[in-house]
């Protein structure tokens, strides 16, 4: 019974071309194609109408969806041709390889023996740690087409293989395509040269011989092999290799791995790259254009081109595409190929189009040459409820998988956008990496700015947490609480909370709230309850915008700022340097939140915690100026006692490393205040003039980490005033004359500003 071996490139456009031919001819009964076992369910629908490559069947391990390989299959895939053929004439198809459970066993089994190695060096025997321990040199390897390249004149074995078994399709010579496969392959294996994965290519090729047996003895009289042409040669030798393959497949370890494989939408540029049988491709855009444009493709390629540039309003006539044809023609012609290849009508498009830019080349391969395409698979196919649940989401809100990026504006008055926001948030939650949040000038809280870029790789995600609920909002709040479990950090319910809220699951955020009310009431850490207070102010701002009753939050937050006020000025004595700047973040932190809540009571309490502070001894210098500061801010401070604790603090009797300490927490976040305050000025000033050099040099490093944390137009301005010295005049009264102020035309502007503020 005849066995043919088809040896192909995986994603070969020439392959494909010849295995469409050679599988007319030889009208088999029976296809194997390259690929784990487990996946020849999933080939039956190739052909399917909603299956449009590319695509992806994805394996993974069910008990641990991380565990996965994908198998990507583009429109002139060898493999996906073959498979087309044989559903299309209803012939029976099977992948032939070594099985994806036991490749996944294998694996596991190098890791527990690594991680035996280095936790019990002692108890494992010398040679086997030593295998285990070194990495594998590949320094010695090549690739073994690049000795056929050598000879034949060629710079790469990818450019010998691309000459002669790609690019040159001749129709009708689809055998003696692939009996030169067959001898060039085969001359290589009589030589012995090692592939890069030298000991797999053993287990995978003795159990592809050993699926061509059972093929035999179910009596098919002709099977056809489409292969990778480096598994070629030695798929013929089925008699004389079934003991010496016998012995190898019991050497394979035994496994109870359970895989299961579905199809899932994938895109050219992850076609570029390696997939999981190690096969990628650098122009997939371009692999595309050849198969679907057998005549003029050079012509119409260049159409393409002219098109692209056009859109980006590149003024692109007819005459550069002639010329263009001309010049990738003639290089074509003087290096001895019959057409032109991607390489010569690139160098045309530099020289004609692009007029030497190189840049303009980049817009040419990121649309054309990879392309944008993403696949599409049938909403009926195998899928866990996490996925169908997700699926039919983004369905319904109108937000498609795509390959480019896209930014959403959403506006959370908007019936569709809220639901789309708090679809994301609870991904998010999920840790589903589809989308990703980016600033939104409008600082109003209706605004949300989102950028989704789809990755084939999110999808082992959704299934990874399948497992925790059958839709994502169950998910997203089973996640919630699972986090919460054995959690006695109140700042870290808070930002579960934070989550929570605009994420909509509202079943479980009164026990969130019920839990940090707890935890907040027994805690006697004030950073804690410091890191806590911020987000829970941040989340009781939703309460208008997503028609939340936060009642139960407000008194929280309310009981949190007392609880603050009263233990900070003792959490802040005898602090060293490290904490006292973890504590200085801090307190900046709540003076924001503080501002937000725009509550009379609330800023009495804290600005009165500060006044304590700032009186109380033992407080390192750092948050001493940071109070000051921040009580100067507030107008809490006179500028006469400020003067006061500025005279003070810049002593030349105080220890120079405290007056350093308290000008960076007076002066940190903006240098604005030396500029236009002069008296502050010329206080600092004065200061540095008195300390001596030996003293100025020991506090340079400190005083340069302050100032260099402005913005470079302060630190610029700040330089230009140095050199005026002293500031005699003082320029920052402002004239208390208020006639020229028209109060009832400043009114009129007050509700087009809060529009435009979000407020």
């Amino acid at each position: 019974m005849p066995i043919t071996i088809l040896g192909i490139r995986h994603h070969g456009v020439g392959s494909a071309k010849n295995v469409a031919e050679r599988l007319e001819q030889i009208q088999p009964d029976l296809i194997l194609v390259e690929g784990p076992p487990e996946i020849s369910e999933a080939l039956a629908l190739v052909g399917h109408s909603d299956l449009k490559p590319p695509v992806s069947v994805m394996i993974y391990n069910t008990e641990n969806p991380k565990q996965s390989s994908f198998y990507p299959f583009a429109e002139y895939s060898p493999e996906w041709v073959a498979a087309v053929y044989a559903n299309k004439n209803q012939i029976p198809l099977r992948a032939m390889d070594l099985p994806a459970a036991i490749g996944f066993q294998i694996d596991n089994d190098k890791k527990d023996a690594i991680k035996n190695v280095l936790e019990n060096p002692e108890t494992v025997e010398e040679k086997e740690a030593e295998f285990i321990s070194e990495p594998i040199n590949f320094v010695g390897y090549r690739d073994p087409m690049s000795y056929l390249a050598e000879v034949a004149g060629f710079k790469s074995g990818e450019a010998f293989w691309e000459h002669h078994f790609e690019k040159n399709y001749l129709q009708n010579s689809s055998s003696d395509h692939f009996e030169g496969v067959l001898l060039a392959m085969g001359s290589l294996r009589e030589e012995k040269i090692p592939s890069s994965l030298e000991e797999e290519n053993v287990y995978r090729e003795a159990y592809m011989r050993e699926i061509i047996r059972k093929a035999q003895n179910e009596l098919y009289q002709n099977i056809v092999v489409v292969c990778g042409a480096w598994h070629a040669p030695v798929l013929e030798e089925l008699d004389k290799s079934a003991k010496t393959d016998t012995k190898i497949l019991k050497a394979l370890p035994k496994t109870k791995i359970k895989v299961l494989a579905t199809w899932i939408p994938w895109t050219n540029q992850r076609l570029s790259t390696q997939s999981g049988y190690g096969a990628g491709i650098d122009s997939p855009g371009w692999f595309e254009h050849i198969w679907k444009t057998p005549k003029e493709y050079d012509l119409r390629w260049l159409t393409k081109v002219a098109k692209v540039f056009r859109k980006k309003n590149v003024d692109i006539s007819t005459a550069h595409v002639i010329e263009s044809v001309r010049l990738a023609e003639s290089l074509a012609a003087l290096r001895a190929f019959p057409k032109p290849s991607l390489e010569e009508l690139n160098e045309a498009v530099l020289a004609v189009m692009c007029m030497g830019d190189g840049i303009m080349l980049n817009l040419v391969r990121e649309q054309l040459i990879i392309g944008k395409r993403l696949g599409k698979v049938p909403a009926d196919i195998p899928k866990v409820p996490l996925q169908e649940d997700f699926e039919r989401t983004i369905k319904g809100l109108r937000l498609p998988l795509t390959a480019n990026a896209k930014q959403y504006d959403l506006d959370l008055r908007n019936d569709n956008d809220l639901r789309r926001s708090i679809f994301l948030h609870r991904l998010e939650i999920l840790e589903i990496r589809w989308a990703r949040r980016v600033g939104n000038k409008n600082k109003g809280t209706f605004k949300e700015s989102w950028v989704l870029e789809w990755e084939p790789e999110m999808m082992i995600s959704l299934i990874d947490k399948a497992f925790v609920g059958n839709t994502v909002e169950i998910a997203a709040q089973q996640t919630i609480v699972n986090q919460l479990d054995n959690e006695n950090s109140v700042g870290k319910v808070a930002k579960l909370i934070q989550k929570t809220i605009p994420a909509e699951l509202f079943e479980i955020i009164d026990v969130l709230l019920s839990k940090v009310n707890e935890l907040a009431t027994i805690s006697a850490d004030i950073l804690d309850l410091m890191i806590a207070y911020p987000p829970l102010v941040q989340v009781s701002r939703y309460g208008n915008v997503r028609k939340t009753d936060l009642s139960m939050m407000q008194g929280i937050v309310d009981s949190l700022i007392i609880r603050i006020s009263i233990g900070l000025p003792n959490a802040c004595y005898g602090l060293d340097e490290a904490n006292a700047e973890n504590m200085f973040t801090k307190i900046g932190q709540v003076n924001e939140a503080v501002r937000l809540t725009d509550s009379a009571e609330t800023d009495s309490i804290w600005l009165e915690c500060l006044r304590k502070l700032l009186e109380k001894s033992g407080i390192n210098q750092l948050i001493v100026g940071c109070t000051c500061r921040l009580l100067l801010d507030a107008q809490y401070l006179s500028e006469e006692a400020t003067n006061q604790q500025l005279s003070y603090s810049l002593s030349v009797n105080n220890e120079p490393a405290d007056v350093a300490a308290w000008i960076e927490g007076f002066l940190k976040g903006s240098g604005m205040i030396l500029i236009y305050d002069n008296k502050l000025w010329n206080l600092i000033y004065r200061w540095v003039e008195q300390i001596g050099e030996e003293v100025f040099m020991e506090l340079l490093p400190i005083l340069r980490r302050t100032f260099s944390k402005f913005e470079y137009a302060e630190r610029r301005q700040i330089g230009e005033k140095a050199k005026e010295g002293i500031i005699t005049q003082d320029y920052s009264k402002v004239s208390d004359n208020q006639d020229n102020i028209d109060s009832e035309r400043g009114e009129k502007a007050l509700p087009v500003l809060r529009i435009l503020m979000g407020i």
